[in-house]
Formats: structure tokens, C-alpha cells, sequence
């Protein structure tokens, strides 16, 4: 049995644009066209390959399809690139899509410095998918993604796996908010202290507190999902919280935040791609570990 590229390329966008309506528009096919693709790819294959939900979800088959759609489509980008043949004879070659997943302190430090090197170079455009560096390996294993940076040392199944080094989170507020509560010298203050977390996934802040023989349940929580409006919240005396060194060394320096003590938290992050031959890819990760030796602390 085989499996018909041009379906399975069909399912990809579906995935890719959420609904079969959108997915018509950039196929530039009728919807009826994009479902009964769908169908005859679903009934050759025995399975059901997409959950008809808003967005379109695929079925674990249905991401093993979309996993060799991706592979095959950056295959033969670089295979065409290879031959110079990646653009019609006086124009510019059509870049080809990377989806990628970061989580957001990544994100809005390090990480897009070293794609705009890697778009200086090659004709690609990337497709970032932010969650917790806890959760972003999730998206390598359903084939949403084909590159990550995780906090999993250990390889996904069919993905290669190298360092980057480590993110340290030290805890820290303002003065004044450091003042009015005791911290950090009423430990107890923490139980009543309000603290920024990122949102309800984010345990950095928890692994702080157990760190320090409290209960982590127990402040009242701010919730701030975007890296650097957290950041924002802490500096404005909102609550307390973890930030790394980017976002909190020359407030540290000039005395705007106070460091709270305790043990700092080190999040070591990893790079996982899937195992293809792929020189587009290789040039992301290589960038990646370029860019992390300089904003990272070194893994021991």
C-alpha cells in the first residue's frame, strides 16, 4: 500500500490551516474538493485521519500522515535547492515553512535572533509554536512541529537531541513590594505575598517555594501569559516571580528589583529535530546552538 502524496499533503494544510475552508483557499480547491480528498485518503488508509472540529485536530494516524507530509515537503525543498532549482528561471525561490516550538522566555530573549540569520541565508519562513519547554517535545511526537526547544534531554522517537545549555531563574521584586510584605526576611510572607505566574503550567515559581521548605499552594497568583508583559507585571510591583538573567540584570543593577534569596532555578533546555538529512534544518539548529552559547549558562 501506498500512500498518495498529494492527499496526504492535502491532510497537512488542513492541520496547518484549522479548518477545510481555509485549507481550500490556500489549495485554491472547493471545500467539497479538500473533504472528499480526506475521504479517499481515510478510506485507502482504514482510518480516520482528522477530528471535524474548529480547529481541524488530527488522530494520532491522522499525525503520522502529516509527520511524512512535512518530511517529504523538506526533503524535496532541499533536494530542488541542491539542484538549483528552487525558483523559476529570474525569480526569487519560493521559501518553504518551518514549524517550530519554543517556549516564551526563548522566545522573547535568544531564540529569533538566530532564525533571522538563518532567513538571511535561506529562502524559508517559520511557523512558531509557543508552550512550556515542558510540553513543547508533545508537539515533535504528534508531528505538529519538526524542531523544539525542550527540557527533555531524552530523544522523541525518531528526533536527535543536543544541548543548549541553561536558563537560571532567580526570584526577585521591587523594593517597595519587597518592603510592604517582609520579604525576604518573614519566610512566612510568602504564603501571603502575591506572585506572578505565567499561567497555570507555569511551576517555576512552585519549585522556588518547595525549594524553600514552603508550601507552594499557598500565595495568591497573578496569572500573565506573555514573557515579557511577566516580566512588566514584577517590575510594576504586581507581585513577585522568577525571571532570568536577560530580563532582570540591569533592574538588579540599578536597584529598581531586589533579589528575594533562595535557591535559583536552572532550566536546562535541549534542541530536538527530527532525524532527516535535511541541510535547512541543520542550518536552524546549528544557529540555535551559536546563538544559546552566548545567551545561555554552559551545561555541565
Amino acid at each position: 500500500m501506498e500512500i498518495p502524496i498529494d492527499l496526504a499533503r492535502t491532510l497537512a494544510v488542513v492541520i496547518d490551516e484549522g479548518t477545510f475552508d481555509a485549507a481550500a483557499r490556500k489549495l485554491r480547491l472547493t471545500p467539497s474538493a479538500v473533504s472528499q480528498r480526506i475521504k479517499a485518503l481515510e478510506q485507502q488508509l482504514g482510518r480516520v485521519l482528522v477530528v471535524r472540529s474548529r480547529p481541524a485536530r488530527p488522530t494520532e494516524a491522522g499525525a503520522a500522515v502529516v509527520r511524512l507530509a512535512r518530511q517529504l515537503a523538506l526533503l524535496e525543498h532541499d533536494t530542488l535547492a541542491g539542484f538549483g532549482l528552487d525558483a523559476e528561471p529570474g525569480e526569487s525561490p519560493r521559501p518553504v515553512s518551518l514549524p517550530l516550538a519554543v517556549n516564551a522566555d526563548s522566545l522573547a530573549t535568544w531564540f529569533l535572533p538566530a532564525l533571522a540569520r538563518v532567513a538571511d541565508r535561506h529562502p524559508v519562513v517559520f511557523d512558531l509554536h509557543r508552550d512550556d519547554q515542558d510540553f513543547t517535545a508533545g508537539l515533535l511526537e504528534s508531528g505538529t512541529v519538526m524542531g523544539a526547544v525542550t527540557s527533555q534531554a531524552d530523544p522523541v522517537a525518531g528526533c536527535l537531541v543536543r544541548p543548549l545549555g541553561t536558563m537560571r531563574y532567580e526570584a526577585v521584586a521591587t523594593p517597595a513590594f519587597a518592603a510592604r510584605w517582609g520579604l525576604p526576611e518573614r519566610s512566612e510572607a510568602f504564603a501571603v505575598a502575591p506572585v506572578v505566574e505565567f499561567d497555570r503550567r507555569d511551576d517555576l515559581q512552585r519549585e522556588y517555594l518547595a525549594g524553600r521548605g514552603l508550601d507552594a499552594d499557598a500565595p495568591p497568583r497573578h496569572f500573565v501569559p506573555a514573557s515579557a508583559d511577566f516580566a512588566t507585571a514584577i517590575k510594576l510591583g504586581l507581585g513577585w516571580g522568577l525571571l532570568p538573567g536577560f530580563q532582570s540584570a540591569d533592574e538588579l543593577a540599578a536597584g529598581t528589583l531586589v533579589a528575594l534569596g533562595g535557591r535559583p532555578v536552572d532550566v536546562p533546555l535541549h534542541w530536538q529535530q527530527w532525524n532527516l538529512r535535511s541541510p535547512l534544518l541543520d542550518a536552524v539548529a546549528d544557529a540555535l546552538a551559536i546563538e544559546a552559547a552566548t545567551a545561555l549558562r554552559v551545561v555541565r
